[in-house]
This record gives structure tokens, C-alpha cells and sequence, in this order.
């Protein structure tokens, strides 16, 4: 299984909820960055999620600035692999592990390489020949269903239908908006919400995030036993 994680928009909670869900998916699982970008002013993510998750971790591309992948290569004139390289990369691991979490740099749309290659085609590329999910990592404030749904509609427009929606940082007290939201998003998406993390949980003790973070996806495993189907590629089409 290769599940794909992506998000409404930079620093919406992608690489922590790449984190937990690779606790809850237990021993076999690798993480996969394709393209990381700012590593030269912060915590790479692939550090974060090997810090917080204690699971194998690689990347295939890292850049200094903290920009979108693509524009960051130009900027020194460097050309980045093609997305159809980074699927024939993944495609490999996934015959070496039981499961693959591949993690994407900023929204959906941002460009992976030099050839305006991005997660959707990444994900249009391997969802031909392996069973592939893709989540949604949301915000849960004010704007969010806008982003949401932007987002879940370009993954549908390729043919994918998402997962699940996961709220990154979901506060203690909520406001309004917050509250509303959380009916709302699988409402107007159509998709479910399969996870709910709490803000701040990327500043937990490792040990503590490990022991938490598989209560955070309990509720969309038990609702596959087999964990999490063994059927064939989900497309958009298949829910009509």
C-alpha cells in the first residue's frame, strides 16, 4: 500500500500527520519525501518524522530555500528528476515494505521538479499498477473550506478521490469557526475526516507523541480490519 499525504497549503500539519500516521502503521513502513525544500533554515521534515515516529526515512531531492521545489531549483539552475523518476524510485521501495507513506512539499499543486511535474501527477503515475490512498491534511479555522475543497477538487479532476481529510492542529478550545468547520469539511468535500490531531503535537516528547499518535487514526483502521483495503486503486469514477 502507498498512501500519499498532502495538504490545503504550506504549514497546514502534513509532516506531523506523516509522522503519526507511520507510528500507527506499525514496523514495515518507510517514509518518503520527493522533494524537501527549506532544509538549510529548518528541521528538515524527514528529520521531524525519524525524531518524532522512530521509522525509516528518505528523501529524493533537498534544497536550502525555503521555497516551492521547482522554483527553488531554477533560482541556482538546477534540474530536478521528473515526477515519472520519483514513482519508478517509490514503486521499487514499496516492493521492499509493507507500507509507504510518500509526504508532499507545501499544496497539492506545487511543482516537484523542473518540468511542471506535481503530487497529482506523482499520484496519477502510481495509482496505474498499486493500491494507492491519498489524504488531505486540513486546517480546521476560518478559510479552510475554501482551500479544502479547491484542493479535493483537483485530486478528483485527475481521477483520484481522496482518503480522508486530517485537521492538523486542532485547538484545545475551539472558536466558531473551528467547531462549525469540523461538520462542515466532510459536508461540502464528501470526504471523511479520518484523523484529528491536536495543536502542538509536533512539540511532544517522542515518546509521548508515539504513545498518542496511534489513537489518532484508531477510528479510520477499525473501520477497515484488513488494514486499510487490499482492494484495488480508488478512483473517482468508483464512487458515482
Amino acid at each position: 500500500m502507498i498512501t500519499i499525504v498532502t495538504g490545503t497549503d504550506t504549514g497546514v500539519g502534513k509532516t506531523v500527520a506523516t509522522a503519526a500516521l507511520a507510528v500507527r502503521c506499525g514496523p514495515g513502513t518507510l517514509v518518503v519525501k520527493p522533494a524537501q525544500t527549506g532544509a538549510g533554515t529548518d528541521e528538515p521534515d524527514c528529520s521531524v518524522v525519524r525524531r518524532l515516529a522512530a521509522r525509516e526515512v528518505t528523501e529524493f531531492v533537498r534544497l536550502d530555500d525555503p521555497l516551492a521545489p521547482g522554483t527553488a531549483a531554477r533560482l541556482h539552475g538546477l534540474d530536478l528528476p521528473a515526477v515519472q523518476a520519483h514513482a519508478a524510485r517509490i514503486r521499487e521501495l514499496a516492493r521492499r515494505h509493507r507500507r509507504v507513506i510518500v509526504e508532499g512539499s507545501g499544496g497539492l499543486l506545487v511543482r516537484l521538479d523542473t518540468g511542471g511535474g506535481t503530487l497529482t501527477d506523482l499520484a496519477a503515475d502510481l495509482v496505474r499498477d498499486h493500491d494507492v490512498e491519498v489524504l488531505v491534511v486540513t486546517r480546521i479555522a476560518l478559510g479552510t473550506l475554501n482551500h479544502t475543497e479547491l484542493t479535493v477538487d483537483a485530486l478528483r479532476a485527475r481521477g483520484i478521490e481522496p482518503a480522508g481529510l486530517v485537521l492538523g492542529a486542532v485547538p484545545e478550545q475551539s472558536g466558531l469557526a473551528a467547531q462549525c468547520n469540523r461538520t462542515e469539511l466532510p459536508r461540502i468535500t464528501g470526504v471523511p475526516v479520518v484523523a484529528a490531531l491536536p495543536e502542538g503535537a509536533g512539540a511532544l516528547d517522542p515518546e509521548q507523541f508515539r504513545a498518542r499518535a496511534v489513537s489518532w487514526f484508531a477510528a479510520w483502521f477499525a473501520a477497515s480490519p484488513d488494514g486499510r483495503r487490499n482492494a484495488g486503486p480508488r478512483h473517482a469514477a468508483d464512487d458515482r
